[in-house]
């Protein structure tokens, strides 16, 4: 290594290198380049929520320029952005290979929220996980895309707990200079500003741009002082406001994107509406036909020829619906527009046209004006055809034009830096570029590859930062903190007990108590000095949903209250980071919907690949990947017609599961202490799931089916 001090422009090369790179979402699943933003400040890379640009913020230029002088930091520097130009000019991609049309005119996915990072919570949950994975690997592959959502500067709300152990919502705002974004500007050098029509009024908004690796997307943003202030608050937060606010803001996102993307010179290949949020999309691909001088009809066919949909809520009252009254007022200027009446606007979002009391459906519009149509999963496939076969009458049930593709997660987004040293540890610098790959993951199956000591000593780590973790976050959480508080908090929770997790959205139909429905049951298995067991649970219930924050007021309560205090905690404020954190640290994740309402679920496919094995309903994409040594089915693969014995069956199979195979096969330990059992589950879980549901597989296989071809008239078996 050179001890030769850098040269002034060899400074300003690695400077400007590092502030390109803090806006650029790629350096959230690159651990080299997390680790450099860490080291300039550890307290501020911990407090503003691992932010690279808050960072670069505190850190003056002249700092930075003083610490790049060490010559082995430069040289860590200059390696992570060698390697992230490299992979920002690759060539040989497999986009290139299988799908170089989409170079040019690339995917345009619109989706009502993006979860990147927990630097940018402009994500209520699962959909907006998802989106952000599907676009981190669409950058992996090298797929054109481009993205449309909503800037909102409020993002989604921070949890308290008061206490009555009531969840409580607060906001702050986002600062968009603070994050890892940056405006879009026109020919003048302006930030960009367009317009849509909403009710009476015309509502201008900017543009804003997120890099995440070689893929982009566009935020949409009403705040400006054009604007009357409740139009300035259409973006203010996710999914805020009534019902007015809702398909105000879905106008935004399908009209506005398509504008934005127009008046960028975009010209996809087709439209992807992640649920039915944005299908407004269509009106404005039929209303440009219309202007070019084509007729109704033939507009609406060239509309649906460019547009595939993915549902992904297989519950009735999840599918946004508006009445004609309220169409009338916020579209009006749109209907008159497109040259049709008020009743032949609705019939495109109503199953039965002439009927004048059904809403319009955001889901039936979707459904009408695609080309295609996907739900999440095997079962959520079977699911959607059966709720909208209403909509195609003259099919069977079994012919109902939507498929499948399960979904998945972005392997290298979720795995925690612990992980990625240990396999760096046994496989090199360059382990990334395999890790998508079958052959990666089935070499976990042979023990000279790893051992189960290395495997169990892995576990034991992970387990170990969970619960340390987990001690610092509940000791924050505490406001009537006294001194002896700091020593109570450490004896929270047992590094050596087996250690469930739940975390997710409080929807009730996700019936996050219902372990603690055999109550006496559970604290006789807690207690076992010999065999204990622990649960850390986290999640939000939506601000109105007053049954899901009673379910988080009786967690709490028993975690604060009850015999098994120390045997349970609630993390407050849920985000992706607590999410990191208790997929790699708990050796068993808890999933228990009403069956079939999870239309996938991706939270346990990211445990697997951190030797976190799942014990979950047959619903989803757990349906598909249980093959009985990867993990625990709690029940089979039928439920009753009735909650309330649906609710009573899965809760005895679910004790019934904990207490003869997962507490027995965790325990059971040879004379070296090591479960051979429980390793073997974890090496056939690493093996079998996490390859199969990574969204690797899953954008490959929506470019397969959907981006690249008209898929077939019936396409209900896939």
């Amino acid at each position: 290594m050179s001890e030769t001090p850098l040269s002034a422009t060899e400074l300003t090369e690695l400077t400007v290198g590092l502030n390109r790179l803090a806006r650029n979402l790629w350096w959230t699943w690159d651990l080299d380049a997390q680790e450099i933003f860490q080291e300039l400040s550890p307290r501020a890379w911990q407090n503003l929520y691992h932010n690279a640009v808050a960072v670069l913020h505190e850190v003056s230029d002249y700092e930075l320029r003083v610490r790049l002088c060490n010559p082995a930091f430069a040289v860590r520097v200059r390696e992570v952005l060698e390697k992230f130009n490299a992979y920002m000019n690759e060539k040989r991609t497999w986009a290139t290979e299988h799908a170089p049309e989409l170079a040019h005119n690339p995917v345009a996915y619109f989706s009502a929220e993006f979860g990147f990072h927990e630097t940018l919570p402009i994500s209520a949950g699962g959909l907006g996980i998802l989106a952000g994975d599907h676009t981190k690997s669409a950058s992996d592959l090298g797929l054109g895309f481009v993205g449309i959502s909503l800037f909102y500067r409020e993002g989604y709300f921070q949890q308290a707990i008061n206490q009555e152990n009531w969840q409580t919502e607060y906001f702050t705002l986002l600062n968009p200079k603070n994050l890892p974004m940056e405006p879009v500007l026109d020919a003048r050098g302006d930030q960009l500003t367009l317009s849509v029509d909403i009710a009476m009024s015309r509502v201008a908004f900017q543009v804003w741009k997120v890099n995440v690796g070689r893929s982009i997307v566009y935020l949409l943003d009403t705040n400006l002082p054009a604007n009357e202030q409740h139009y300035r608050d259409l973006t203010l937060r996710v999914y805020g406001g009534d019902g007015t606010t809702r398909i105000m803001q879905e106008i935004l996102l399908g009209i506005g994107g398509v504008r934005v993307l127009r008046a960028l010179g975009v010209q996809p290949s087709l439209f992807h509406m992640n649920e039915g949020h944005s299908a407004f999309l269509t009106l404005e691909l039929i209303r440009e036909k219309l202007a070019e001088g084509k007729q109704f009809a033939e507009a609406l066919e060239i509309a649906k020829s460019q547009c595939v949909f993915t549902t992904h809520t297989p519950v009735e009252a999840g599918h946004d619906r508006f009445n004609q009254e309220l169409i009338s007022y916020a579209l009006g200027k749109t209907q008159k527009l497109l040259k049709i009446s008020i009743m032949d606007f609705m019939a495109l979002g109503r199953v039965n046209p002439a009927d004048v009391n059904e809403p319009f459906c955001m889901t039936v519009l979707a459904l009408k004006v695609s080309r295609s149509a996907n739900a999440v999963s095997e079962l959520h496939g079977q699911v959607s055809r059966k709720m909208w076969h209403c909509l195609y009458p003259d099919k069977k049930e079994e012919q109902v034009p939507i498929g499948h593709i399960t979904n998945g997660v972005h392997v290298l987004g979720w795995m925690k830096g612990r992980n990625r040293h240990f396999w760096r540890g046994k496989l090199g610098a360059k382990w990334e570029t395999e890790v998508n790959s079958d052959q990666f993951w089935t070499r976990m199956l042979d023990p000279d590859f790893v051992s189960d000591e290395e495997l169990w000593a892995f576990r034991y780590q992970m387990r170990r930062e969970l619960i340390e973790f987990a001690r610092r976050r509940l000791l924050m959480q505490d406001r009537r903190m006294t001194q002896g508080d700091f020593i109570t908090y450490d004896r929270l929770l047992n590094p050596d007990a087996l250690t469930i997790g739940f975390a997710r959205r409080f929807a009730t139909y996700k019936r996050a108590p219902l372990i603690f429905t055999q109550y006496e049951d559970i604290v006789r298995l807690a207690l076992d000095e010999q065999r204990p067991v622990q649960f850390v649970f986290a999640g939000k219930a939506h601000p109105h949903d007053d049954d899901g924050k009673r379910f988080i007021q009786k967690i709490i309560h028993l975690s604060k209250h009850s015999e098994i205090k120390s045997h349970l905690v609630f993390l407050e404020n849920y985000d992706i980071h607590v999410a990191r954190q208790m997929i790699s640290g708990c050796d068993v994740w808890l999933n228990n919907p009403r069956r079939p309402l999870e239309a996938s679920g991706t939270s346990g496919q990211k445990a697997g690949c951190h030797g976190c094995l799942n014990m979950s309903i047959m619903d989803g994409w757990w349906r598909e990947g249980y093959n009985g040594n990867n993990g625990f089915a709690i029940g089979d693969d039928t439920h009753p017609d009735s909650v309330e014995e649906q609710d009573r069956r899965d809760s005895a199979n679910l004790y019934r599961v904990l207490t003869e195979e997962v507490v027995p096969c965790f325990y059971e330990r040879d004379a070296q202490g090591i479960p051979r059992q429980w390793i073997a589950k974890i090496r056939q879980a690493m093996a079998t799931l996490t390859p199969k549901y990574s969204t690797w597989r899953m954008v490959q296989d929506y470019t397969n089916k959907y981006y690249l071809k008209t898929p077939p008239a019936t396409q209900g078996k896939q």
